[in-house]
């Protein structure tokens, strides 16, 4: 017993971790110079929560998270506010990749962040 609880606190570390990179990236979508290098950061939102071990990983585009876990949505507690705000910007980052132009990222680099932000919370 007194080995799991480490681990549980080593894996909230991680998505928090994870969650601040991922915010810091859909903050750097919002502010690329064009819109290939936008979809490059949401690339690297949706793999900081996906981890590597996901069909949804893109390694061609990089991991930021190499090293801080399984991805966020691996290393929180399912079923939870913060896991379902995790998957409402997971969505929109999906869809954020396929976006046409500067002002189609920055508006959703704008609502991505903001959900991750509140995730980081715990909600």
């Amino acid at each position: 017993a007194l080995l799991a609880t480490p681990a549980i606190v080593l894996a909230a570390g991680n998505a928090n971790k994870e969650i601040s990179t991922a915010t810091t990236h859909a903050m750097m979508a919002g502010n690329a110079a064009d819109a290939a290098t936008a979809v490059m950061h949401f690339h690297h939102v949706i793999n900081c929560l996906v981890g590597p071990k996901s069909k949804m990983f893109d390694s061609a585009v990089g991991n930021p998270c190499k090293g801080m876990g399984n991805g966020a949505l691996n290393d929180v507690a399912a079923k939870t506010k913060q896991y379902e705000t995790l998957q409402q910007a997971l969505q929109l980052a999906e869809q954020a990749v396929h976006a046409k132009n500067l002002q189609e990222t920055q508006q959703y680099s704008a609502r991505i962040s903001k959900m991750l932000r509140q995730a980081n919370t715990g909600g």
